[in-house]
């Protein structure tokens, strides 16, 4: 069995972990505010908070593809297949590598756990949002100015629902199994 030793950039994969999960933590934070403002009943902030969650997940998938590619050097020098889970290159690093990619895993499935439970139900309370403003919207008989506020609730609730579907990445939980 091949071990990860000297010359494998196993530290250089740990950074790019870190980072991942700060983006992740930070991902979660804006997925909560999401839901704040979800629970708030009002619309005004959702389109832009769906917008910084938009943008988390922009650098995260950017992050994603470098983590992949480190993963993908390093599991070919231990002797593994093409997309090797985290799980694998611990099992097959020295220490302290072990333990430290261990707890990157543990630390990421963590965070990727509790975000989506957030966004899950986040989905529930945009879905609800969604149809009262569209049944609100196609019962509506009020002027021009009530009718175009309505539209573009409609538009941020239709916005952050299909950013809320692209918020679990299968990416990383595979790379996490």
């Amino acid at each position: 069995m091949h071990r990860v030793t000297e010359g494998v950039d196993v530290e250089g994969l740990s950074r790019v972990l870190w980072r991942e999960r700060e983006l992740l933590d930070a991902l979660l934070y804006r997925v909560e505010l999401e839901q704040l403002v979800l629970m708030s009943g009002s619309a005004r902030w959702l389109a832009r908070v769906s917008q910084d969650v938009e943008a988390v997940l922009t650098t995260l998938g950017e992050t994603e593809l470098l983590r992949a590619v480190v993963a993908d050097e390093i599991g070919t020098a231990v002797g593994l297949a093409a997309s090797p889970t985290l799980r694998a290159l611990a099992e097959r690093s020295d220490e302290p590598w072990a333990t430290i990619l261990a707890e990157h895993r543990d630390a990421l499935l963590a965070l990727t756990r509790t975000i989506a439970e957030r966004a899950d139900a986040n989905r529930a309370l945009i879905a609800a949002g969604h149809r009262a403003t569209r049944a609100t919207l196609l019962a509506a008989t009020t002027g021009a100015a009530a009718l175009a506020d309505l539209q573009v609730q409609e538009a941020a609730y239709g916005s952050a629902l299909g950013t809320s579907a692209r918020v679990v990445r299968t990416s990383l939980g595979d790379f996490l199994r």
